[in-house]
């Protein structure tokens, strides 16, 4: 097991990672630009080191500083969390050929899921049921003829794609041409990149995406699924552990597909495979070579740390656990708190001048923030992460109606006005929502005090 481990990251992920590495008796080293010298995740950590100034392009992706600050502190393994570096195959390359260990998936399995033509194709061939779309790169001569061989509507995608950005719907022919153009447009200023694909556009999908393990002895576990479908502009906002659409044989069916293709890959570390579910058939979007923003619903209901797992498969320890052992207990709802106003989402950066976390059985609030912590405008707007578990969905809802109530953020605005609203909508309450239905939702609420 390593002796010393390098977080290559902030805010709730850092401490959260901290946390597991102080209980395997792992020593950690913290990174932070000099707007995050008195961040919580530097605090908790063994040391820390300065490796730039705020802009996160100088400091949290600045690869020297961050290969330098393992090397003044003898650290031998970088965890990367999510975002920033985590999915950066170059990175890993570069991590291992300076005789560290990346705690993540191989690097060709990060570049090959990084490409969205080519995940798409690689899982197809892996036997995971895929959209209806284009066999790849679209080009604006060809978009007409492929677009009618789908059938309308289509969703146009930037093959280097995330968040949403570069993606785009035309529902007749005579929108086909705008969308491209505005399709290409957000790709290239998003990732330097204007290659798009083309897939069908479901009407009113789930989000459900599969938790994976694997280690490098050849074994390969699913945890099940997490549906993530109350989303805003493609942004996961709420996502519950199991899917309210799902039953056990559907659930168990979906994990064996993925565990089965992921074990011929050869893949090594944590992924989530990601589909959109409509009529009872799945349809695969992506693959995210990462650990997931929310990983702590699928650890309520199994039992699992995540984080620890990675750790293990990293240092080359086995899976401890077959399929077979992997028992799903009650149900998990997440809220995502950002630092925003609740229903434009305008950031909201400031002092947090009051802080008080839910507490009670089975409640569990994720977050970096404190008293008197000034929230930097520099990053991801993430506050902290409110999770839930209860014996059914209904004790979960009823959880977490109270949770929310009892959870206190002072000085700036956050989302916790929003949940308030969703837990108590008739719709969420039976479960009844895709993908489309919580944008839908705020459009229909009108200016909010």
């Amino acid at each position: 097991m390593f002796e010393k481990v390098l977080i290559a990251n902030r805010g709730e992920i850092a401490l959260r990672i901290n946390r597991a590495c102080k209980e395997m008796g792992i020593a950690t080293v913290a990174i932070h630009s000099t707007a995050d010298a008195d961040a919580m995740h530097v605090r908790l950590a063994d040391e820390s080191v300065c490796v730039g100034p705020a802009p996160g392009a100088q400091s949290y992706l600045n690869v020297p500083a961050i290969l330098a600050a393992c090397e003044i502190t003898g650290a031998e393994a970088i965890h990367p969390g999510y975002g920033f570096l985590s999915e950066n195959a170059k990175f890993a390359e570069i991590v291992g050929e300076h005789g560290l260990t990346f705690i993540g998936p191989l690097p060709e399995h990060i570049r090959m899921m990084g490409d969205k033509i080519t995940a798409k194709q690689t899982v197809k061939a892996l036997g995971i049921p895929t959209v209806p779309g284009s066999d790849g790169e679209v080009s604006d001569e060809a978009a007409a003829e492929i677009a009618a061989g789908i059938g309308y509507p289509v969703l146009i995608k930037a093959t280097a794609g995330g968040g949403g950005r570069g993606m785009k719907v035309a529902k007749s022919e005579s929108e086909l041409a705008f969308a491209l153009s505005q399709a290409r447009t957000e790709a290239k200023a998003a990732f330097g990149n204007d290659t798009v694909y083309m897939e069908k556009y479901l009407g009113k999908p789930r989000h459900i995406e599969i938790q994976i393990l694997a280690d490098s002895h050849g074994k390969v576990i699913h945890l099940g699924e997490r549906d993530c479908s109350l989303q805003r502009r493609h942004q996961k906002v709420w996502e519950e552990a199991g899917s309210p659409a799902l039953n056990a044989a559907q659930r168990d069916e979906i994990g064996d597909i993925c565990a089965r293709a992921l074990t011929k890959l050869g893949y090594l570390g944590a992924g989530t495979i990601e589909f959109l579910y409509e009529d009872g058939h799945f349809y695969f979007i992506e693959m995210n070579t990462r650990l997931q923003v929310e990983h702590p619903v699928t650890e309520a209901i199994t039992g699992l740390d995540i984080v620890r797992e990675q750790i293990r498969i990293a240092a080359g320890g086995a899976l401890g656990m077959e399929q077979k052992d992997i028992v799903f207990e009650g149900h998990a709802i997440e809220c995502r708190i950002n630092a925003e106003n609740a229903f434009t989402f305008r950031p909201s950066p400031g002092l947090i001048s009051q802080f008080h976390p839910p507490g009670g059985l089975g409640v569990r609030f994720d977050s970096a923030i404190y008293s008197g912590y000034r929230f930097p405008p520099y990053y991801d707007s993430l506050a902290g992460k409110l999770v839930v578990h209860a014996k059914n969905r209904n004790e979960c809802l009823l959880r977490l109606r109270r949770a929310l109530d009892e959870l206190v953020v002072g000085g700036i605005e956050t989302t916790i006005p929003l949940f308030q609203k969703l837990v108590r909508e008739p719709d969420i309450i039976n479960g009844d929502y895709s993908i489309h239905w919580l944008e839908k939702y705020l459009a229909g609420l009108g200016p909010q005090p």
